[in-house]
């Protein structure tokens, strides 16, 4: 008989705990809440994302399968679809958006000092955008085109670590270039992205910012260079 922790156990001893309280205190996310609290709802997608689960079905279907062994991983409550689906309807979205942000910081640490393929002192960020597709059906806010529904997700990724440090989601019918006035540019920092951002007027605002870019040019971009 097996008498050592579940793998899945062991992964969550790094989840930093008061933290995750900190934020659910912070939106009242357990206010009257008796069964399937915040932190079953945030284990319960842990294993989904860490398992490649694909439905609430699923996720139901494989947690059920080891019932006897769900306390030893930390879930309390009852795993059933209604609960996890009415936890995913009803919770505040940010208490997951500021815990993300106390993972993100931690990582970031972990990471500082570590180098990758190219040798640079300053720190490097890959911008980019990708259109996530919705159901227009169960998303009408987020038309995209007549029978379509989308979001997109902006990253900026810290490439010491592949960790991202800003995300931020708009329609998805935004142009990707829009996204720059919204970004507060790291001095000193280099930001590599490729020529869905090239809009000169945002670009300067980059190198006002005392931070470099890194860009493709249009085959139509008329430029002279300055010595």
């Amino acid at each position: 008989m097996h008498a050592g922790k579940m793998v899945f156990a062991q992964l969550i001893e790094f989840i930093p705990e008061y933290e995750f309280r900190k934020c659910v205190a912070r939106y009242a996310g357990d206010h009257r809440i008796k069964n399937f609290t915040c932190r079953d709802q945030f284990l319960c997608m842990a294993f989904a994302q860490l398992t490649y689960r694909e439905s609430l079905r699923d996720i139901e279907a494989c947690l059920r399968t080891k019932s006897k062994k769900l306390y030893h991983i930390g879930i309390r409550g009852k795993i059933a679809r209604s609960n996890i689906a009415r936890a995913n309807n009803r919770r505040d979205w940010r208490i997951y958006q500021d815990f993300a942000m106390v993972l993100i910081q931690q990582a970031r640490v972990l990471y500082s000092h570590d180098t990758f393929s190219v040798r640079l002192k300053r720190a490097a960020y890959a911008l980019d955008s990708t259109t996530i597709d919705l159901c227009l059906s169960l998303f009408p806010w987020a038309k995209f085109r007549s029978t379509k529904a989308a979001i997109k997700l902006h990253t900026i990724l810290d490439l010491r670590g592949n960790i991202p440090s800003v995300l931020i989601i708009t329609r998805g019918n935004l142009h990707d270039v829009n996204i720059l006035d919204k970004l507060v540019f790291e001095p000193a920092a280099i930001y590599i992205m490729d020529r869905g951002y090239l809009d000169f007027a945002r670009l300067f605002k980059i190198t006002q910012a005392a931070a470099f870019f890194v860009t493709r040019s249009k085959k139509n971009t008329k430029f002279r260079r300055l010595y």
